[in-house]
């Protein structure tokens, strides 16, 4: 399983304390959703007007459900004695792991989360703990308990509370590894119910990945699970009930000898437990699961070798076939809680599994080739477990898990139609976050070399570390060797020469970058002797050079200069796209909406046409990031009223659209809280908008620039941005106040081509 660890992502322990320290500490914060700005809002809040739910719920219970927020909220426990592969390290070490599961929880399945560390190793005790605070939740993760008291706490646990219990370490594993089995079995025309299975490994997740096949119609007799002893054969000595339960009949007294002619191999042991030779004994077709992490029990290459007819998974992001619980755990729990279950069967688990191994059957959206680098991936033998930021996981997973709930009975609360519950699913998320992951994901997967044309600044030299070691790509650095290399030292950096710099007095590119921008310039009263004291001078003239002489593929600069002066360098060097404006989208983004709002950056007082050009390009980014675009043409004035001297311009840019037939939906002028307030909006019943609008075109730069750094500083949304769009080579320009993060989204966004 990999929900916690992506092994070929690098990071130094630096910058992995730095995430979690920088700014609030930790990774969660509680939030109102409710508004608490006056006095009135804090009476109904709190005392006396919190009275009346509390009366309501304690006459039926039920309705907590209603009026609190226990129907969106899990509980994330461990006691810590058995974290990631680090062992008991205690349930204070745990926090930080716990916070992650809580993160995840939000970010693909819109669930709220609280972590709890327990500090106990008393079984009862811990039981006890968990069980007295069923009020306050709608279900309970566990998470890094050691066998065999997870057995134990969770089977208690389902038993005595009325809520969804689910230890993923377990079951996680279990219910993606099944999805794929499925389609492996369905690829190598296999019955389940025919197939030879070796477990080798007897913890948690192994158990549990053995009792779901055998749920899934699997002969108990067909499956032999081995421990660090060798086979768990009927009759065997020192057996606990939960390794003995899976005892067979078998005269194989170690893992080679239970592997010959066996159709499926899961691994969830250590290391080189699985040899090539072991491989070859394996019936044809063999179905490979090595999820050792963080190295598998063969590595994929190594098994393809033995046998090239094998199917093979690991828990790796690297590697095909990754079996992540991050496919199934959100989900899982959306679907539960949204129906109110008490508890998750084995029902709802094997509905999960199939509709799982359905999703990777189906064709591939957009969304998901871009995280493979354009390529749509399409079922087959590297190819038969979803990626996890499919974003369609949410609607079939969800649906598929609440269905289940409600025809095996514990189902409290009954969805009745489930294609309004499958559309509120896909609303329920922001498209924009799946979006900036698959551009990560695309850069890991065909990296780029960015140049970072401020390479002497250490908040630059900090987002270029980051982004080498997250392996987006390679930094290509602007600087002076000595001054670039002291700072990678004091950054933590072991081997500073490993990093490629560029230096503009001394780069042998020099004379090539002078006579390029000789021929452009020249005309423009640029004399040779000005040009070459540009580039040797500039960082932004010469990181551009680098750019246009194809030394790298993207570039990013901006924190030493203002916005407006830096453009204007890189314009020395770089063209826009024919027939294109050039322009900057700020994109803010809260949990379930995205706007993009330009041009916030470069047009002073664009024309009507380049306004329609703004409004095209802006809204095919917005398609890019997963949006359909609605687009608004801001104003004072909504459709005449009140009238003034500025509306001309925005009114023929609608034209301009109209006489262009384009293929979104737009309209204009508009006042932002019509175009924005669908209450407002219907005043307007020819409003062509089919909803609030999410792409906003401002008249000119000063209120475009005002409202992008006033949301900045005062709103409550995150924000992307400046992005630059419309140049020939892909160019973020950065905001003086970025932070590395923040440079590092920008690198990432040139490198993959979205805001291009």
């Amino acid at each position: 399983m990999a929900d916690k660890n992506d092994s070929n992502v690098e990071f130094s322990e630096r910058e992995a304390l730095l995430f979690h320290s920088h700014g609030r500490p930790g990774k969660i914060e509680i939030v109102a959703s409710k508004p608490m700005a006056t006095q009135r809002d804090l009476s109904l809040a709190y005392s006396p007007g919190v009275a009346v739910p509390v009366r309501a719920i304690a006459e039926d219970p039920a309705k907590a459900y209603e009026y609190t927020a226990k129907g969106n909220l899990v509980a994330v426990i461990t006691n810590g004695t058995a974290i990631l592969g680090l062992g008991n390290l205690g349930a204070l070490a745990a926090k930080p792991v716990m916070e992650g599961k809580a993160v995840l929880f939000k970010r693909f399945a819109d669930v709220d989360a609280i972590d709890l560390e327990l500090d106990t190793e008393d079984t009862d005790a811990f039981i006890n703990a968990v069980q007295l605070m069923e009020p306050s939740f709608g279900g309970i993760n566990l998470e890094d308990i050691g066998a065999p008291a997870c057995f134990i706490i969770e089977q208690t646990l389902r038993d005595r509370m009325n809520i969804p219990v689910f230890h993923d370490d377990q079951h996680g594993t279990a219910i993606i590894a099944a999805a794929g089995v499925i389609n492996a079995c369905l690829l190598t025309n296999r019955d389940i119910k025919d197939i030879r299975v070796v477990v080798n490994g007897a913890g948690a997740a192994a158990i549990a990945c053995a009792s779901l096949l055998k749920v899934m119609g699997l002969p108990h007799d067909n499956l032999i699970m081995c421990d660090r002893k060798g086979v768990i054969y009927r009759g065997r000595d020192n057996v606990d009930q939960w390794k003995s339960a899976h005892a067979v009949d078998t005269e194989a007294r170690d893992l080679t000898e239970a592997l010959k002619g066996a159709d499926v191999f899961l691994g969830l042991s250590a290391a080189g437990a699985l040899k090539s030779s072991m491989v070859r004994d394996m019936a044809d077709q063999p179905i490979i699961f090595a999820m050792a992490n963080p190295d598998p029990e063969i590595s994929p290459p190594d098994a393809k070798a033995a046998r090239p007819d094998a199917i093979i998974a690991t828990g790796r992001s690297d590697y095909p076939n990754q079996v992540n619980n991050v496919l199934g755990f959100p989900f899982i729990f959306r679907g539960a809680l949204d129906v109110q279950a008490t508890r998750i069967n084995d029902e709802m688990k094997v509905a999960a599994a199939n509709a799982i191994a359905q999703l990777a059957r189906e064709q591939v959206p957009e969304e998901v080739a871009l995280a493979y680098g354009g390529q749509a991936p399409s079922f087959g033998v590297d190819y038969i477990i979803p990626a996890p930021f499919d974003p369609r996981l949410m609607e079939v997973v969800s649906v598929a898990v609440a269905k289940a709930a409600m025809d095996s009975g514990v189902a409290q609360k009954p969805i009745e139609d489930l294609d309004s519950y499958s559309q509120s699913l896909k609303a329920r998320l922001n498209p924009t976050t799946s979006t900036l992951t698959q551009a990560y994901e695309a850069c890991r997967l065909s990296p780029k070399r960015v140049i970072f044309a401020e390479a002497e600044e250490t908040v630059v030299l900090r987002a270029a570390i980051q982004f080498q070691d997250g392996g987006y790509g390679t930094p290509v650095l602007v600087g002076r060797d000595d001054q670039v290399r002291a700072k990678l030292k004091e950054l933590g950096v072991s081997d500073p020469d490993s990093f490629e710099i560029h230096n503009s007095r001394n780069s042998p590119l020099v004379p090539d970058m002078v006579n390029m921008l000789y021929e452009r310039l020249h005309r423009k009263g640029h004399m040779k002797r000005d040009i070459k004291r540009m580039v040797n001078q500039d960082r932004n003239i010469f990181g551009s050079a680098l750019l246009a002489l194809d030394q790298g593929d993207a570039m990013i600069t901006g924190v030493t200069r203002p916005y407006s002066q830096t453009f204007k360098d890189i314009a020395k060097v770089i063209d826009m796209e024919p027939g294109r404006t050039s322009f900057g989208i700020h994109v803010m983004i809260g949990q379930s909406h995205t706007v993009f709002m330009a041009d916030t950056t470069v047009n002073e007082r664009p024309s009507p046409e380049e306004l329609a050009d703004i409004a095209e390009q802006t809204a095919a980014v917005a398609r890019k990031m997963g949006h359909e675009p609605r687009v608004a043409f801001l104003s004072y004035s909504t459709f005449g009223n009140p009238a003034g001297r500025w509306l001309e311009n925005i009114r023929e840019a609608v034209s301009v659209l109209n006489s262009r037939r384009v293929n979104f939906e737009y309209e204009g002028e508009m006042a932002p809280d019509v175009a924005l307030n669908r209450k407002l909006m219907e005043n307007y019943p020819f409003n062509r908008l089919s909803g609030p609008a999410n792409v906003l075109v401002m008249p000119g730069l000063q209120s475009a620039n005002l409202s992008a750094k006033l949301l900045r500083e005062l709103g409550g949304d995150a924000m992307i941005g400046p992005m630059l769009v419309g140049l020939k080579k892909s160019v973020q320009i950065a905001t003086m106040a970025s932070t590395a993060s923040e440079l590092v989204t920008l690198a990432v966004l040139a490198a993959s081509g979205i805001a291009k």
